[in-house]
């Protein structure tokens, strides 16, 4: 039986993620979600960092425009939170523009607007 790529602490990260949406539902703004999984992280003592900014190095010079990740939780997972009608390839794309910038392995993209949290895993293989 095959291994997902820190499959406990995604586990955790999904579970949190279940709790706020059966608390909140759909239809806030994502500022609210992001409150509210602060909330969560915090009393879960789970490490995160919020809109932890990235630089984009090209050619051995960093450019001048920045990444912000809504968060980075166990220091190497990017959560993206969406309140969105449905995932399209942008915030996907948005995703493995994090990770390629940030030199990790795993983003979990979550929509909190559907009646039931929509969330997927997207994995760039260091490879």
């Amino acid at each position: 039986m095959s291994q997902y790529l820190f499959e406990q602490e995604t586990y955790q990260i999904i579970g949190i993620l279940f709790e706020v949406h059966k608390n909140l539902g759909k239809g806030f703004s994502e500022i609210v979600y992001k409150d509210a999984l602060e909330f969560e992280f915090k009393n879960a003592q789970i490490p995160f960092e919020r809109e932890k900014e990235y630089a984009v190095n090209y050619k051995d010079t960093i450019l001048k425009h920045k990444f912000y990740a809504d968060f980075i939780v166990f220091e190497n997972i990017i959560l993206e939170i969406k309140s969105c009608e449905s995932f399209s390839n942008s915030p996907v794309s948005q995703c493995l523009n994090y990770l390629k910038v940030s030199g990790n392995e795993l983003a979990i993209l979550a929509n909190f607007n559907k009646s039931s949290l929509e969330h997927k895993r997207i994995v760039l293989s260091k490879n």
